[in-house]
């Protein structure tokens, strides 16, 4: 009977720590880190465990952030130009910087974004592009040297999808047709969507598909291109690089910045901040580019990436493919024109 209530009691002991252990949990994109290694390295090195959940959008993120996840996560991780959306809806709170010891180890352009001087608000955690996954055996590489390889029906290869994601997708179209990236003329808007709708109304167009998906079928082999984020193209790139590819076309794309940011009323706010500091470790962050085959914009953590993925221009755009890639900027009350021209779009 002793021993039946020694453990009675450890049991209840056991449950007592498992109902008071310390947590954060983190908001971010699919894929975008080891998802099993890194949470278990930081539960080890603090104690504090981690629980993920997944979105595939910036605007996916924001919905549930109003619907009432700004009180239910303490980590996310959104792109540069929804930044001021957060920041003008107070979604996110300022950072306390005396707990961001490594917050120096940012490169200098990082720590002084036009949406966010002096890190206020975020902190840097990956940058990248998007462009054109493809399978080599079935696409040239002559043709996807243009985006006409999707929007050119005659020079179309075989099934492909096109990406999920308004600012993208409705940027890569409007540069097709040699308008500015960020346009907000009614005319080039109404012009893009018909061109995505035309797109979508051929028999090679899927239609549209987050980026990690379009990703999956084009390693799979049931579509032969897609336009994707660039690290989970090269992820797969290179396990298989005699089979796939990845390529900015010449017209242009989106460069984009991903930052760490702390929701207003994140339930642990300490731990966040640990959370960002841990990242911001110089192992710690090249681990995580080694892994996504995204670009750090940790200065102090370049001395840890792999060589080749340094001089790898799908990860480190070389300064010809620099000139032709456009941040997305935020269009105030303009994202309503932006909206409805990308509701026609996918709509039709």
């Amino acid at each position: 009977m002793r021993k039946i209530g020694l453990l009675m009691a450890l049991m209840v002991l056991l449950s007592v720590v498992a109902a008071n252990a310390e947590e954060v949990r983190i908001y971010t994109w699919s894929e975008y880190m080891d998802e099993e290694k890194m949470p278990a390295d930081f539960e080890a090195r603090t104690g504090i465990k981690v629980r993920l959940d997944i979105y595939e959008n910036n605007e996916e993120m924001v919905a549930k952030l109003q619907a009432g996840g700004v009180s239910q996560y303490d980590i996310i991780v959104p792109s540069d130009y929804i930044m001021p959306v957060l920041i003008n809806q107070n979604l996110i709170q300022p950072l306390d910087h005396s707990q961001i010891p490594n917050l120096g180890n940012l490169k200098p352009i990082f720590r002084n974004t036009t949406y966010d001087p002096g890190n206020k608000y975020s902190v840097a955690y990956q940058w990248g592009t998007v462009g054109l996954m493809y399978r080599k055996d079935k696409v040239s590489a002559d043709a996807v040297k243009s985006w006409s390889v999707l929007f050119d029906k005659a020079k179309q290869p075989g099934a492909f999808w096109l990406i999920d994601s308004v600012r993208e997708m409705m940027g890569i179209a409007l540069v097709y047709q040699g308008k500015d990236f960020n346009s907000t003329n009614p005319v080039d808007l109404k012009a893009a969507a018909d061109l995505l709708v035309a797109t979508k109304r051929t028999k090679n167009c899927m239609g549209f598909k987050p980026g990690v998906g379009g990703k999956n079928d084009v390693v799979a082999g049931t579509a032969v291109a897609a336009i994707v984020y660039n690290g989970d193209a090269i992820q797969s790139v290179r396990e298989e690089p005699d089979k796939l590819g990845f390529v900015i076309p010449k017209e242009g794309s989106e460069i984009w910045y991903d930052s760490m940011c702390i929701p207003a009323k994140a339930p642990n706010p300490a731990a966040a901040h640990k959370w960002i500091n841990w990242i911001l470790d110089p192992q710690v962050g090249a681990e995580l580019s080694n892994y996504n085959q995204y670009a750090t914009p940790n200065a102090t953590a370049e001395a840890h990436i792999t060589p080749e993925d340094l001089k790898n221009p799908g990860i480190y755009p070389t300064p010809e493919i620099m000139e032709k890639l456009y941040f997305t900027k935020d269009l105030g009350k303009q994202n309503r024109i932006m909206d409805e021209a990308w509701t026609r779009a996918k709509s039709h």
